[in-house]
Order: structure tokens, then C-alpha cells, then sequence
């Protein structure tokens, strides 16, 4: 039998229907209103592809290096001909045909989907990987469904199952016959939040067909819903400009202006968003998991047109432990665990407010350190309270459960430290040191910033970092523009890599400077050069080994004298009024050639032992003078500039409007750090905090710097990338990948976001350029 109807598919029918096959069999016997519709079994095909002889052709065409872009075309182009050209048997053709005519009017246009035996499963999404046609009708439909069968052998399906483990011969394809719901607005619902995984229903809405939802193609509305009561606590109504609906003359799919009335409209009704919200609940009840749901509307009746599994959700149920050495458990509830709990797990009082700048809540002991000599007292699963931490302090913090401090905010080194160790984080609570006592149990909420009187949590399980940010499926969005990510300390290199990122856009030797509790010169008055430089190999190779052949971009030393002067032998820094703006960066290294010459040789000796992936970054660098000293010092201390990668930070004003002089001084590539570019250019210090409302990344003086600067650095053939905090953030994004930016670094627990956004926005791009 080649065909099943959807009426007689289950759950268990996964091996003979697929994925998508067999969620749509479960959504119809549950009773939910699921368009008509049959599945072509994967049967059918398998048995196409070995009695038509082709099958081992086809699984021999799949033996190549999946890194060899060229050896993937050719591989999926041979597949492709393999399976079109090859004829059906007439009594295949025709199975299908009879069940088409008992669809609808016997003349209804259909949707053909891909439905693979490996896809849609609760550790491996493969969806969107495969073909999906619309409104087709007879005369096609024998044509797409066999194009649905070559796409299992799409470049990114290949690449997928190489990378994930799946062995190409093993995985078949069904294909979904359904019924055409002519949509008059459609979306997708999310029935917990997709990536903390909050009990909050998340509904995107677009007139007419899902499909310019799915593909990026529109900006649909967005409504935040509680699922208890059906309101919307948060909407963001889109300007809809586009939308695909069914052309009434050829039948075929296609994208048409959004009439000016309806453009802002809101798209859903409070009554069709209860009506969502409902069956979202009944979905996720039957599956016992959340969903991500397509659905439709027509004539006022919602259809539900596929659900699968939300992937993106780490951990079961987003309790993550880790047990400290006096047997005080600290419980993690991990923001982006499914649990959705943003509350704290103890019922205690609140007893500080500051910045949530590490996600996640965490019950432990409170240790209060006030000054270094005490840290040993921090065991694995405390929460360190201080006034500040220190490079010095990372080796506690790694033990530690959570960190709270009296100062700081956002870029802080306690914020920055904390995101990239996974460890909960609440800075800028001005008294915590004092109003809190050494052994109190606390927890701590690093989403809202709170600080709670806490409770000894039950013990679940051992808590990981790692897989915080570890990718459910191992292959990344496939994206023209690069996301690499930023790393402070060498110790957070296992986690950044977990990410999948492109590279490191960003490493600081400043943190492995400080890290010594010394200056430089003091280290060096110590225990000789050589140690010096054998630390900043061994620091930089630890990152580099974790991502080769991955680029890791290291800048070079870029500490204020504020941070020096806390250093053993920093007695003698300057006392400036605004380090920000002071002795810093390549200032210092040139004013310094004897210092900054032992940063070099760690660069040389690392190229030296085959770290052919370091490159070499300049920080705060103004104009082509700057570069030239610079490349002056590489050439003495035997680096060949022409044969090494190597460029500079676009901080200030001057270095954006100079970018085409650099670039003539033999710069590889321009890296935006946004924090530093954003004050200088508004006159506004960040950590100010009478003035800081006013620091504005997004601020159009600051787009229009990077923005010229791309443009000219695109002219020139010099990479562009951006490495500042504010590459995390979507707006920017959005703006950088329609201005053409190379790659964009981003924190570590923004990687998987920022990867999904830059694919969306491709998209959007590749979508417009041939419309």
C-alpha cells in the first residue's frame, strides 16, 4: 500500500510516516481540527529507490567530506537527478492519484510536505530541511512528491545527518497530501517560551499563508500570552508588508503587497487568540512536551497544520544541581529550562534588588568576601557576595553557585565573567556585603535581580553549564554572515565552543593579565619574560586548541589604569579622572614597545607551533598612525604582517571616519566594540549613572559610523565584524546583516539566538532580491 490516510496514523507510525506524518495522526485522533489529507509511506519511497536500481548509486553519492561545500553541491545535485528522472510505476501513480480525488472536491489544491523517519524527534529537529509545496493540484502532484523524496538529499539535509550521526541509507522519506487550508492569516504558536522555556504562550500572526511567517519573508505581530487566563500581557503589532496568499486565476502561490489598512493592523482577535491558546494547551497536554504549532485560520475556524517538539528548551524540566562541599544543595532553575519558573524557589522575602546580568536562580550559602585572602573559604555550590569581583577571583567563581556584588552593572567583570562561566549573576545591589551574613541562604534570581531569604533546595540532578548552551542539534543555522563568539577568560572556552560559533570574535588578554594579581612588569621583576610570555601562550592556546581551525581573534592588552592600579606593582599607574579615556589599549603598547613586545613574541611563538587560527586584534587604535608604529613592532619582533591575519577595534569616531587610511596601512579586518564606539561618540560614560539612560548603541549617529564604516570596508575587501555587547542584540543585528557585516560575535548565551536571527534576516534578503 502506498498511501495511508491521516485517520489511521499514530505516534508508532514514525518508521512508515515520519515526523511530521505522524504528529498530524495524533493530532487527528486527539480530536483537534487537522485539514483531510494522506501520507505517501516512506515504504513507497524505499522501495522506488531499490527497485528502480538506484539506491546504491544514490547512498554512494553521499560519501564525501560534508566540509567540502563543492562535494556537496555535486552530491545533492546527483541525488536530485537520480530520484526526478527516474519514472514511478504506473501503479504507484495512480494509488496516489485515487487518494488525491478523495480530497475535498476531488479537484482541491493540496499541500505536498516532506515528512522524514528523522525529523521532528525530541533531540533532533530535522524540520525545514526538506521540500514543502503548495496548492498543488493533479497534474503536479506525482512530480512534487518526488521532489520531496530528493530533498531528503538537500545540501543542508546531508551536511545534517553527517554532522548528527545518521547514517544517509538509514533515514527515509514519506511525503504529506493534505488539504489546503486558504489561508486568511496564519502563524506559529509556541506553547512555552522557545528558549527559557516560560509558561507564557508565544503567538506570531501574519495575514494570509504561514509560509511568509516560517521563511522570514514578514514580520508578523507577536502576543504574549498567559495561559491560564487567555490575555495578552505583551503585543507587538508588525508593519506587515507582505503576505503569500492562493492567486484566484493560476492557483499558484504568491507574494502580494499587504493593503495600507490592513499593514498595522491587529491581525489576531482576543477570541481567535483564546481559541489558540486553547488548543496550544490541548497539544501540549496530548504530547506531554511543548510545541511549536502552525496553524491557520479560515472562515473563522482555526486549523492546526503541524506540531513538533520545541527543541530549543534545555534540560527536562530545568532543574539543574549543584551540590556544594558542607552538603548544602544549590538548586538552579536554568532560564532556559522548560520549567518557565522566573520565581524564586524559596517562599522567603525579597531582600535585594539589583541587575539580573547572569541568567538563571540558584539557592545556595551566602559567602561574604571582602578581600582576597578570604576566597578560599568558597566552596563548590556557595554564592559569592562581594563589592566587586576581580580577574584574580575566577577561580572561586568557578566554584561557585552564583555571584552577587555590591557594584556594577551590565559589562561589568562580575556580568561579563559570570554569562560566559553559566553561573547566575546579581550586580549593583549597593549593600549586599553588609545586609547579607557569611552561611545565610540566599537565591538568587539572575533573570530579575532579586535576592531572596532562602531555603536548602532538594537535590535533582548535577548541574552542567555547558549544556546551557550546547545546541540540541549539533549543526547550526546556515548562515552567509559568520556568528562567532566572545570569551573573556581562558577558562570559558569548553562552554563558547559548545555553542557551535564560527570562532572566537573576541579574546581579552587583559583577563589573563589580571588574572596574575600582578602588573605586567611586576610578574616580569618576578619570575622573568619568559614566564610572562609562556602565560599568554599557554592562556591563548587553551582557546585556540578548543576551536581549531576556527579563527580566534585576540586583542591585545587593553586595561585602564584603575585596573592596573589594584594590581601588585601598580603603585606607580597614573591617576587619571577617566581611565575609559586615558592610558589604555595601543596607546599604551606603543608608548611601551619593551611591554607590548612580549605580547608579540606569545603571538609569534603561537603562529611558530601551528596556531595558524590566532589572529591578532588592536585595541583602541585612532588612525593609520597608530597601525603603522604597530606594524612596525610586529616586523622587530619577527611577525611578518603580510603573511598573518591581523587588523584593528573601530572604538572611537576618529578610527570609523579613518577606516580607508587604515585599510591602506594593510589592516585584514575592522571589529566594531560598540560599548566604547557608543560613549565616544554620544559623550556619554556607561557606568555613569546620572547620564547612563542615555547610552544608546542603536543611537543613529552610532548606526551611521558603523554603517559608512562597512559600506567602505566592503569597497575595500577588509573584513567587518562586531564584537561589541550590543551584537547580541536583534535591532542590531537586523541592521548589520542588511549593511553586509562580515560576522558578529556575540556573548555565549546569545550564540544560538543571534545565529537564528542573522539566518531570518538572510533570508528576508534572499527573499526580496528576487521578488
Amino acid at each position: 500500500m502506498a498511501v495511508l490516510w491521516l485517520d489511521d496514523v499514530r505516534a508508532a507510525d514514525i518508521d512508515t510516516v515520519g515526523g511530521k506524518g505522524a504528529s498530524l495522526g495524533e493530532l487527528t485522533a486527539a480530536g483537534l481540527p487537522v485539514p483531510p489529507g494522506f501520507v505517501v509511506t516512506a515504504d513507497t519511497y524505499r522501495t522506488f529507490i531499490e527497485e528502480a536500481g538506484i539506491d546504491e548509486e544514490l547512498f554512494e553519492a553521499m560519501d564525501i567530506d560534508p566540509e567540502d561545500s563543492k562535494a556537496l553541491a555535486a552530491a545533492h545535485e546527483r541525488a536530485h537527478e537520480l530520484i526526478t528522472e527516474t519514472e514511478l510505476p504506473e501503479e504507484v501513480r495512480e494509488e496516489i492519484l485515487e487518494a488525491y480525488r478523495s480530497v475535498g472536491d476531488g479537484e482541491a489544491f493540496v499541500a505536498v510536505r516532506s515528512s522524514a523517519t528523522a525529523e521532528d524527534l525530541p533531540d533532533a529537529s530535522f524540520a525545514g530541511q526538506q521540500e514543502t509545496f503548495l496548492n498543488v493540484q493533479a497534474e503536479k502532484l506525482v512530480e512534487r512528491v518526488k521532489e520531496c523524496w530528493a530533498s531528503l538529499f538537500s545540501q543542508r539535509a546531508i551536511y545534517y545527518r553527517t554532522r548528527q550521526g545518521f547514517s544517509h541509507d538509514k533515514v527515509d522519506i514519506a511525503v504529506v497530501v493534505q488539504q489546503m487550508v486558504d489561508a486568511e492569516k496564519s502563524g506559529v504558536m509556541f506553547t512555552s517560551h522557545p528558549s527559557t522555556g516560560e509558561p507564557r504562550i508565544i503567538i506570531e500572526a501574519a495575514w494570509g499563508l504561514g509560509e511568509a511567517v516560517v521563511s522570514g519573508s514578514v514580520s508578523p505581530d507577536n502576543y504574549v500570552v498567559d495561559r491560564d487566563s487567555a490575555s495578552v500581557q505583551e503585543e507587538t503589532l508588525a508593519d506587515k508588508k507582505l503576505m503569500m496568499i492562493k492567486d484566484s486565476e493560476t492557483g499558484e502561490t504568491s507574494t502580494v503587497d499587504v493593503p495600507d489598512e490592513k499593514r498595522t493592523e491587529r491581525v489576531l482577535s482576543d477570541d481567535e487568540i483564546e481559541r489558540l491558546v486553547e488548543l496550544g494547551c490541548e497539544v501540549e497536554d496530548h504530547y506531554e512536551t511543548p510545541q511549536d504549532v502552525e496553524w491557520a485560520i479560515y472562515d473563522g475556524e482555526v486549523y492546526m497544520l503541524q506540531s513538533r517538539p520545541i527543541t530549543t528548551i534545555s534540560g527536562s524540566d530545568g532543574v539543574e544541581v549543584a551540590t556544594d562541599g558542607d552538603g548544602v544543595d544549590a538548586t538552579t532553575l536554568s532560564s532556559n529550562g522548560n520549567s518557565g519558573q522566573k520565581q524564586s524557589s524559596s517562599d522567603g522575602d525579597t531582600l535585594l534588588h539589583g541587575l539580573g546580568a547572569s541568567p538563571g536562580i540558584v539557592s545556595g550559602e551566602a559567602r561574604i568576601v571582602t578581600k582576597l585572602d578570604q576566597l578560599d573559604k568558597v566552596s563548590e555550590g556557595d554564592i559569592i557576595v562581594t563589592e566587586m569581583t576581580m580577574p584574580d577571583m575566577v577561580p572561586a567563581m568557578k566554584r561557585a553557585a552564583g555571584i552577587v556584588t555590591d557594584e556594577g552593572g551590565m559589562t561589568s567583570h562580575a556580568a561579563i565573567v559570570s554569562r560566559e562561566l553559566g553561573v547566575p549573576a546579581v550586580v549593583g545591589t549597593g549593600s549586599a556585603t553588609r545586609e547579607l551574613s557569611d552561611g545565610q541562604v540566599i537565591t538568587i534570581d539572575g533573570d530579575k535581580g532579586t535576592i531572596q531569604e532562602g531555603q536548602k533546595a532538594k537535590k535533582e540532578e548535577q548541574h552542567e553549564p555547558v549544556e546551557e548552551v550546547r545546541p540540541k542539534t549539533p549543526v547550526k543555522p546556515m548562515t552567509a554572515t559568520e556568528v562567532k563568539v566572545n570569551v573573556s577568560i581562558p577558562e570559558a572556552a569548553e562552554r563558547a565552543a559548545a555553542t557551535g560559533a564560527d570562532g572566537v570574535g573576541l579574546l581579552r588578554i587583559e583577563h589573563m593579565v589580571l588574572s596574575l594579581g600582578k602588573t605586567p612588569q611586576k610578574y616580569i621583576a618576578d619570575n622573568g619574560e619568559k614566564a610572562y610570555v609562556d602565560e599568554l601562550v599557554e592562556g591563548i592556546r587553551g582557546v585556540a586548541d578548543e576551536f581549531y581551525p576556527r579563527a580566534v581573534r585576540v586583542r591585545t592588552l587593553d586595561a585602564p589604569t584603575d585596573e592596573f592600579r589594584q594590581l601588585e606593582g601598580g603603585d606607580g599607574e597614573p591617576n587619571e579622572h577617566n581611565p575609559m579615556l586615558g592610558y589604555r589599549g595601543i596607546r599604551r603598547s606603543l608608548d611601551t614597545p619593551e611591554a607590548f613586545a612580549h605580547e608579540l613574541e606569545a603571538f609569534r611563538r603561537l603562529w611558530e607551533m601551528g596556531y595558524d587560527n590566532v589572529e591578532l586584534m588592536l585595541p583602541l587604535v585612532n588612525d593609520a598612525e597608530d597601525v603603522y608604529r604597530a606594524v612596525q613592532l610586529m616586523r622587530e619582533a619577527g611577525i611578518d604582517p603580510e603573511k598573518r591575519t591581523w587588523g584593528v577595534m573601530i572604538e572611537t569616531p576618529a578610527s570609523a571616519l579613518s577606516v580607508r587610511e587604515l585599510a591602506e596601512a594593510g589592516i585584514d579586518f575592522a571589529s566594531f566594540g560598540t560599548n566604547d564606539l557608543t560613549q565616544y561618540t554620544l559623550a556619554v560614560d556607561r557606568n555613569n549613572e546620572n547620564v547612563a539612560d542615555r547610552f544608546d548603541e542603536l543611537h543613529p549617529a552610532v548606526l551611521e559610523l558603523i554603517g559608512s564604516t562597512i559600506e567602505t570596508c566592503r569597497e575595500l575587501g577588509v573584513k567587518t565584524s562586531i564584537c561589541g555587547q550590543a551584537g547580541s542584540k536583534p535591532q542590531m543585528v537586523q541592521f548589520l546583516v542588511n549593511k553586509g557585516i562580515t560576522s558578529i560575535s556575540a556573548n555565549i548565551d546569545a550564540v544560538r539566538d543571534v545565529q537564528h536571527e542573522v539566518k531570518r534576516v538572510e533570508q528576508k534578503l534572499m527573499l526580496d532580491s528576487v521578488r
